[in-house]
């Protein structure tokens, strides 16, 4: 029982027993000397004598009492507080303060700081062996995500309860998910349950690691197709099932693309089958006609019906060339490295080739265009035309370009060319013709012979535009946490230990400090997962209070009306903040305020936040006392988090504060004991005259 006292409790209790028996021994000597006198008035004089004493030793008890509560009791506990946050929480820098407090306490405060300088100097020095130890293997590990986040379909990899391991950029897109899936999220918040679940269930019976399933699934939130594979892992564990990895790759374009394709074959068929039965009819009736007696209504009727399937087929051809692109869809190219390849074609033929012309991004298939032109020099010259050509790329007036292949010799004519068009390529693809190539990009290609006796082939490229400085490339960075596919999960959140609880710390910026009447004005949060706070995992957003925010509140924390004009009401950022905290355990600092205006909005936003809640003020206090500061900028300052000046007041720069705030004091919490999230909040709860518990 006593253990689970703190020191000064432990030491009040001491004096207060010291106080008590001292008074009792007075009073029990008094009496003693009373009952055994003979003189029967001094029994009078003796009690006012005891009453006096007991006062005088209960003030000199409670006089020495809280001296050496100030100087013995206090000392001690900020020294085991300064060392243990030391220990636990990575803190640099001398015990000052503390030492100051205990120089009462002898040597105890010198040997405490030699000890934290001790363990700070090892510290650091096994933080040095290990990142020289680790330089390569980070350096490989920065290299593989590179090479992961430019996949260019989404990989995933799950648990065997659908918690995400790994995300890649691409599924972020992918998914819909906005900002990030979430690690340790569920892979079915975002997928229809049904063909995930039965190509993971089919896997998994197999127990054959090299087994793959192809399957089919759609996004929950707008249904969008996408086309997956499924592996699952190699079986770690027979008591484990194993985790799997997904591929997916968005099929919806491709399936609208085939089925325009499928309507505008369909329509070709219909529109041109019935002229072309009509003018079968006519030119049946003209051949039976002898005399030909109706030959002009016949006449007049066939040009009418060769009019208008002259029409249809020109809009049908127009058509589908408008879509082409569509169906097979043409990389942008630079025409730098395209003819840069282009050269290499040539030169492996023993032909000389010199390119010329501006900076261009070409819509095209590089591959095919370079087969082309490598096979029209290999014709010219085995027809002895030329074996020396330049290759001129220039812009045309609108969106397109044109290459001109220029060589001085004998002309080539356009029946000649026209008669290669239908040759293959390349004897390996006998399917791939010039015509061919032609056709899919949509456009022709003819010859000219200048007056100056410079022989040339022109082809346009339809789609071209000037190459631009790059834009900044879109942050596509893998996120992961291997750990999870072997975390242990259990049943209930009291249950489970501190680091097996995701945790969603956030902070909001208000108009004011009425939580009945003022409104938010930003929320900005950040997940932690597996006792890490996961950097690209953040929720930032200003909110339109619908009323003028007060010049005091924008001195706090800068945001102006102006910068809240479009941003999302509370209703949305509201539902959009509770879906990104789905399934996690909320952490704020003094928590209360920030909840309160929460929850007053839940109706309007159609959810409840009833997240259980974790308060940093709250396990401050458990952790220093309840006599110590637990402000924001004390507590960070006791473990040694700086906060930029810039970041100060807002939301995420106080979030982001928060967090690390919350992971430097998970292991002081274990180093008292406090394992579980049950553990702490009966801890918390002992404290509760500071803030209201949530839970």
């Amino acid at each position: 029982m006593l253990e689970k006292l703190g020191l000064r409790v432990r030491i009040l209790l001491f004096f207060a027993l010291l106080a008590a028996g001292a008074v009792a021994a007075v009073g029990v000597a008094g009496w003693l000397v009373v009952s055994r006198s003979a003189t029967p008035d001094l029994a009078a004089p003796m009690a006012q004598a005891a009453i006096l004493a007991g006062f005088l030793i209960l003030f000199l008890v409670t006089g020495i009492w809280y001296l050496f509560d100030m100087n013995v009791a206090r000392a001690i506990d900020g020294l085991a507080n300064a060392i243990r946050t030391r220990a636990h929480a990575d803190v640099q820098g001398d015990l000052g303060r503390e030492k100051d407090r205990a120089r009462y306490l002898g040597d105890l405060a010198p040997a405490a700081a030699e000890i934290s300088q001790s363990l700070a100097q090892t510290r650091s020095a096994l933080a040095e062996s290990v990142a020289r130890e680790t330089s390569r293997l980070s350096a490989e590990k920065a290299r593989l995500e590179k090479l992961l986040a430019d996949v260019p379909v989404a990989v995933l990899l799950c648990t065997a309860d659908y918690q995400l391991a790994f995300y890649n950029g691409q599924a972020v897109t992918i998914l819909e998910a906005g900002g990030a899936p979430g690690l340790d999220r569920n892979l079915l918040d975002y997928l229809r349950e049904g063909p995930v679940r039965h190509a993971y269930e089919r896997l998994a019976k197999l127990n054959d690691p090299e087994a793959a399933s192809d399957l089919i699934c759609a996004t929950t939130t707008s249904g969008r197709l996408l086309s997956g594979r499924m592996r699952v892992l190699r079986r770690t564990e027979h008591t484990q099932r194993p985790g799997f990895v997904l591929t997916l790759r968005d099929v919806t374009a491709d399936l609208a693309a085939h089925a325009a394709r499928e309507s505008l074959l369909a329509e070709v068929f219909d529109r041109v089958r019935r002229p072309a039965a009509n003018l079968q009819t006519v030119i049946g009736v003209i051949s039976e006609d002898k005399d030909m007696a109706q030959a002009a209504d016949l006449m007049g009727a066939m040009l009418s019906e060769v009019r208008g399937l002259t029409a249809a087929i020109t809009e049908l051809g127009q058509r589908y060339d408008k879509g082409r692109n569509d169906w097979r869809p043409l990389a942008q190219i630079r025409a730098r490295d395209l003819m840069d390849g282009i050269g290499a074609q040539f030169e492996t033929l023993g032909l000389d080739l010199q390119t010329e012309g501006p900076e261009l991004m070409l819509t095209c298939d590089g591959f095919e265009l370079a087969l082309l032109l490598r096979w029209l020099g290999q014709k010219l010259a085995q027809a002895g035309h030329a074996r020396s050509f330049r290759l001129v790329l220039a812009e045309e007036d609108g969106p397109g370009a044109v290459l001109d292949l220029v060589w001085q010799g004998p002309s080539l004519s356009v029946g000649v060319f026209d008669s290669w068009l239908s040759d293959a390529l390349d004897p390996d693809t006998p399917d791939l013709t010039a015509r061919a190539v032609l056709n899919a990009h949509g456009t022709e290609a003819w010859t000219e012979m200048r007056p100056d006796g410079v022989s040339r082939v022109r082809l346009p490229i339809p789609n071209a535009r000037r190459a631009t400085t790059r834009p900044a490339p879109i942050q596509r960075e893998v996120v992961y946490d291997f750990d999870l596919l072997s975390k242990a999960r259990n049943a209930g959140v009291l249950e489970s230990t501190l680091e097996d609880l995701t945790y969603v710390v956030f902070d909001t910026e208000t108009t004011g400090l009425t939580p009945s009447s003022d409104e938010i004005v930003q929320i900005a949060a950040v997940r932690v997962v597996n006792g890490r706070r996961v950097k690209r995992e953040v929720f930032d957003t200003l909110v339109d209070p619908a009323r003028p925010i007060p010049p005091s509140s924008t001195e706090i924390h800068g945001i102006t009306d102006d910068m809240v004009k479009g941003a999302p009401d509370m209703t949305e950022a509201g539902k959009r903040f509770h879906d990104f905290a789905r399934g996690a355990v909320l952490v704020a600092h003094n928590a209360p305020f920030d909840m309160e205006f929460l929850r007053r909005h839940e109706k309007s936003m159609g959810v409840r936040f009833d997240h259980p809640v974790l308060d940093t003020v709250l396990l401050s206090a458990v952790v220093y006392g309840q006599l110590e500061q637990h402000s924001l900028d004390a507590l960070t300052a006791r473990l040694g988090i700086t906060i930029p000046e810039e970041a100060r007041h807002t939301a995420i720069g106080d979030t982001v504060a928060t967090a690390d705030a919350f992971l430097k004091l998970i292991p002081m919490l274990k180093s008292r004991g406090l394992t579980t999230f049950g553990d702490v909040l009966t801890e918390v709860r002992r404290h509760g005259r500071l803030l209201k518990d949530l839970n």
